[in-house]
């Protein structure tokens, strides 16, 4: 059965035939116009002989053009009930299944080890488990794959998935979770069916009353700190304010943004003390600000000042309300998300990755 067209097929075939010539040690067989022709009884797409070692192994290989990890284990059920068969080993060698797509989902490759059937994809990971030999090249998913993902953690998407995280108890319709996440309809249908051929959703019900939650929100959290890791760093303006005392920061700057109806979010250092105190002392408060003529009258009854350092507070200015929509209100002031929070101390520096780990345990709990 050819699941991958011929013109797709064979530039994979070829280019898992290159990486195992590159490792040193490995003899290939057969050369690339003899891989994809395996005879008429086989359940392969193509079969590839190597040995490592001194030890034959023969790859019997099916071609997709994307897995996700429900293609796994459609996939796996197959190879079980039919010729392609589990991995063997007998007195001529080993044989065993091994899948190969452009694109394989981090959660597909899970499945994939845990079950010890091969794989490869585009962007150069290879997994060969046979017996004594294994072969493992981890590599970071191919370049459409990484930015879809990406995809996911930006802009309004980002929104849909904090409204997730943040009721990650809880299960959502569709309509429910945009009218929470303030996306359309279509943004969060969107979303979610990526996050559920991700496996990273649970689904129950059918049509209008499918329901969706998440399955881990902390494998969750870990991809969106590793999307953080590729997009630019949001732009700090630094102030200096005078005659503030350091061990009370946070109630002139408060009272300023209310009495001028500033739409802000206390985040970083600041806002992790209030939320799970661990720190002696915060020198200086981070924000998030939607900018406008409210929030300029405050900093200017403020007296703050533009400096290079020193700062005291520094702001992250906002394009959306969107980006404030989880803000909590404690006390007298307007704390971002304690997620949203985590996010960005997971950009500090200094303490600001020891004082995430502490918010994650004591308020987030995943």
């Amino acid at each position: 059965m050819l699941t991958t067209p011929p013109e797709l097929a064979r530039p994979l075939v070829r280019q898992l035939l290159d990486a195992l010539r590159a490792i040193p040690g490995i003899d290939v067989k057969f050369p690339a116009d003899d891989v994809e022709h395996p005879s008429p009884t086989s359940a392969s797409d193509a079969v590839i002989e190597i040995r490592v070692a001194g030890t034959p192994i023969t790859l019997l290989l099916e071609t997709r053009k994307a897995l996700y990890p429900r293609d796994v284990r459609e996939a796996l059920w197959r190879t079980r009930e039919s010729a392609l068969g589990p991995t063997v080993t007998h007195a001529t060698g080993t044989s065993i299944p091994m899948l190969v797509a452009d694109s394989i989902s981090p959660g597909a490759k899970d499945l994939l080890r845990a079950e010890r059937v091969g794989y490869y994809d585009s962007g150069g990971s290879l997994y060969v488990p046979a017996g004594g030999v294994l072969l493992y090249v981890d590599k970071p998913p191919p370049k459409p794959l990484a930015k879809s993902i990406r995809s996911l953690f930006t802009g309004r998407r980002a929104q849909v998935v904090h409204a997730l995280l943040l009721g990650h108890r809880e299960w959502f319709a569709g309509k429910d979770l945009a009218a929470r996440a303030q996306v359309s309809a279509a943004t969060a249908s969107q979303v979610l069916g990526e996050m559920e051929r991700l496996d990273w959703i649970t689904a129950r019900g059918q049509g209008p009353h499918k329901e969706r939650r998440v399955s881990e929100p902390g494998a969750l959290l870990d991809q969106w700190v590793q999307a953080l890791a590729s997009q630019r760093a949001p732009l700090l303006h630094r102030y200096f304010l005078p005659a503030v005392n350091l061990d009370h920061l946070l109630d002139p700057i408060a009272r300023a943004f209310a009495v001028h109806e500033v739409s802000y979010a206390i985040s970083n250092e600041a806002a992790a003390q209030c939320y799970a105190p661990f720190l002696t002392s915060v020198p200086q408060v981070k924000c998030r600000l939607l900018p406008g003529p409210a929030a300029a009258a405050a900093m200017q009854e403020l007296g703050a000042r533009v400096v290079t350092e020193g700062a005291n507070l520094a702001v992250i200015e906002v394009k959306s309300p969107g980006e404030l929509l989880f803000r909590e209100r404690l006390g007298d002031y307007w704390l971002a998300s304690p997620i949203q929070v985590y996010l960005d101390l997971q950009r500090g520096e200094g303490r600001s990755k020891e004082l995430a780990a502490h918010l994650r345990k004591e308020r987030l709990g995943y």
